[in-house]
């Protein structure tokens, strides 16, 4: 959120249902896809004409993954998606930009499940892979900000 704010692109973070002081509980992904839409809808209202980009970390990256194409999002942005987690057969490779985010000794997201289905993938997204990374890229933040608003860059919309 920091970096997306910080490159100029409306931003904001939430907790999908049941997590922190959210209301409701888990839902196995079908809600907390709800979540997301009804974010969507407030910050199109918010900054009407923008740009639609979508990130999430983990779990929020696959829930941004799902809903990307059908929202129409300009941007993909997937950091550690778990792909051994949960289910990525209903994803639809978006018709945007998608960067993939992995760190290579995540010790939550197996990382080679990772690489090999993005391998498979009959489109490729950019893609950073950090040596030596865990999953919450533990004193390597600054690195990840560095990285990422490089490979963001020439996906910048002409009006911020």
């Amino acid at each position: 959120s920091r970096i997306l704010a910080g490159l100029g692109i409306p931003s904001v973070r939430f907790n999908f249902r049941g997590v922190g002081e959210s209301e409701g509980k888990y839902d196995e992904g079908r809600g907390e896809q709800q979540d997301l839409i009804k974010v969507v809808e407030w910050m199109q209202q918010q900054y009407p004409g923008r740009p639609l980009w979508l990130a999430g970390f983990s779990f929020g990256s696959w829930i941004a993954a799902l809903q990307a194409k059908k929202l129409g999002a300009q941007q993909l942005i997937s950091i550690a998606p778990p792909v051994n987690r949960f289910s990525f057969d209903e994803f639809e490779i978006p018709d945007c930009p998608w960067l993939v985010v992995q760190g290579d000794a995540d010790e939550v997201v197996d990382p080679e499940a990772v690489f090999k289905w993005l391998d498979e993938l009959p489109a490729k997204p950019d893609v950073i892979r950090m040596q030596g990374a865990g999953h919450f890229f533990h004193s390597r933040l600054v690195e990840l900000r560095e990285l990422m608003e490089e490979s963001l860059q020439s996906h910048l919309p002409d009006e911020l």
